[in-house]
């Protein structure tokens, strides 16, 4: 079992950087895939980021990319997603996922293929 739990969300302004932060306990995220996904009001959860195990290999939703940056540090058993020129739409609940252990191949981007969740962190960004 593996208990994620996210921090770092807030209320911020659009072009400001946040960090968030998921922090595992329970067993060692080094060998999961983890992944970062969001939900806004009235939407289903989207894919943001995932890093993968083996090689830390990173992987990108299309609105994401270059402004987003996934990263882990297995040490502190923890992953991070750093959010620079935060825009309005990327208000929504951000939570961490771990996908099976030592799971292969590119990382899935449906939630449903992730087998352990964080409660969640609100990211807002008002324009």
């Amino acid at each position: 079992q593996v208990q994620l739990v996210e921090s770092g969300g807030g209320l911020v302004q659009a072009g400001v950087s946040l960090r968030l932060s998921c922090a595992a306990s329970g067993r060692s995220t080094s060998s999961y895939t983890m992944g970062w996904f969001r939900q806004a009001p009235g939407k289903e959860r989207e894919f943001v980021a995932a890093i993968t195990w083996s090689t830390s290999s990173t992987y990108y939703a299309d609105s994401v990319k270059g402004r987003f940056t996934i990263s882990r540090d297995n040490a502190k058993n923890t992953v991070y997603l750093q959010m620079n020129t935060l825009k309005p739409e990327d208000t929504a609940v951000y939570y961490c996922a771990a996908q099976g252990l030592r799971a292969l191949g590119v990382p899935p981007r449906t939630a449903p293929s992730y087998d352990y969740w964080g409660q969640g962190t609100q990211v807002t960004v008002s324009s």
